[in-house]
């Protein structure tokens, strides 16, 4: 289990603010002050805040990530934290990512979950609440 001093976090990376916004009020609704909550609009910054929480021994619990980003696709980032961070639990976000590709995904790295757009608040929430 964590410890009481650094909560864990909860990072959700998508381009668009509002997704961003939504994810993050109904995840801190159910559980409040239990976890830290980071956003990130794309991955590079997504990869210096998880950076930064490494550096302070911050734990990260789980990361939320659109599929369909510019630069750098949600499939990608999530395998390069995989590779650096392989015990951060990996969910997929996307209204775009058809069946096949999640399949391809799951095969290179271990996905938590996939969750379409738009997801079920209920789903999300159960997901977070079985990884604590």
């Amino acid at each position: 289990m964590f410890s009481m001093q650094k909560r864990p976090v909860i990072m959700f990376v998508d381009d668009e603010e509002i997704i961003l916004t939504s994810l993050k009020s109904q995840v801190k609704k159910y559980f409040g002050s239990e976890f830290r909550y980071e956003t990130a609009s794309d991955a590079e910054e997504a990869y210096e805040i998880i950076d930064e929480l490494i550096q302070e021994d911050t734990p990260i619990l789980i990361i939320v990530s659109d599929w369909l980003m510019p630069k750098i696709k949600g499939d990608e980032f999530l395998k390069g934290v995989h590779k650096k961070f392989p015990g951060i639990l990996k969910i997929i976000l996307s209204g775009h990512a058809d069946k096949s590709l999640v399949d391809s995904l799951s095969e290179e790295i271990p996905l938590y979950a996939h969750l379409r757009k738009p997801w079920e608040e209920k789903e999300l929430v159960e997901l977070i609440q079985k990884a604590k």
